[in-house]
């Protein structure tokens, strides 16, 4: 696939509206082709074709979070890469694949998909500083954390890791906020706010770019990603380009015209 095929695919994703149709697995694939065109996604649809008919067994006699840990942690080798975090391969869905790690978001896309297709009722948590997931079980909700082979979190660990994260003690403490399912689709934009906050902070701004343009494309009425796209331009010196976004930006939302107003007149002033 091309990046301009995984361009449209991704383009596609972003124009379905109701969020319980979104293809979290596909979406996430033509992102990691994006990024890395070139190759094939078959390593990351193999392993979650798997993970479906693994889960399908295992839940005829296993909860439905143990089965879920256990297949994706146990069946298919996934789990968090304590070693080499910040490497880039850690946020990419092919990668992740083929070495069997990488990030917590990452990973939870693999789990949603899995649980989603074996039946069970599983979301995203966009929890501060650490993805996790959200299972329905006959007791209630519980807690998974993907990064640690799918464990459950219980409720006083959430409120550390909470307070940990910043959070005020009345905060921390109401676990129906804590808990808050996110979309799909929120899931995959975080996967590429992580991607493009790690290549900012290296100055690798045509990457930054990249992923900030697949947020816009997956979220086509936030403006907010248009802003990146501007800064990532202006690091690589194409200032007409972040103009362009700058606009973009403008057209979206009213509110950010202000901002955008003065970040236009900033790189225009560079201009001259």
């Amino acid at each position: 696939m091309t990046r301009e095929e995984a361009e449209a695919a991704i383009r596609s994703a972003g124009t379905v509206e109701d969020d319980e149709a979104f293809p979290l697995l596909e979406a996430a694939v033509a992102c990691a082709l994006h990024d890395d065109p070139g190759r094939e996604g078959h390593p990351a649809f193999d392993l979650a074709a798997a993970g479906v008919e693994r889960l399908v067994q295992r839940l005829k006699r296993e909860s439905p979070e143990e089965a879920l840990a256990e297949t994706l942690s146990g069946d298919l080798r996934l789990t968090g890469d304590l070693l080499t975090y910040e490497h880039p391969d850690n946020a990419d869905v092919i990668a992740v694949a083929q070495r069997r790690k990488g990030l917590p978001v990452a990973l939870g896309v693999f789990y949603l998909h899995v649980a989603k297709k074996g039946g069970l009722n599983v979301k995203g948590v966009d929890f501060p500083g650490h993805f996790l997931l959200r299972i329905e079980t006959r007791e209630g909700p519980l807690a998974l954390d993907p990064f640690s082979e799918g464990r459950v979190v219980l409720p006083s660990e959430l409120t550390r890791r909470a307070l940990h994260a910043g959070l005020t003690p009345n905060v921390a403490d109401r676990l129906d906020v804590l808990m808050t399912p996110a979309s799909d689709r929120a899931v995959l934009i975080r996967l590429q706010n992580n991607i493009f906050a790690r290549a900012a902070a290296v100055k690798d701004f045509a990457r930054a770019e990249r992923a900030a343009l697949r947020r816009a494309l997956l979220d086509p009425k936030d403006h907010r990603p248009w802003l990146d796209v501007a800064a990532a331009r202006e690091g690589q010196g194409a200032l007409a380009g972040a103009l362009e976004a700058l606009a973009r930006a403008s057209e979206l939302d009213q509110w950010a015209a202000l901002a955008a107003r003065a970040q236009r007149e900033r790189v225009r002033l560079r201009l001259n």
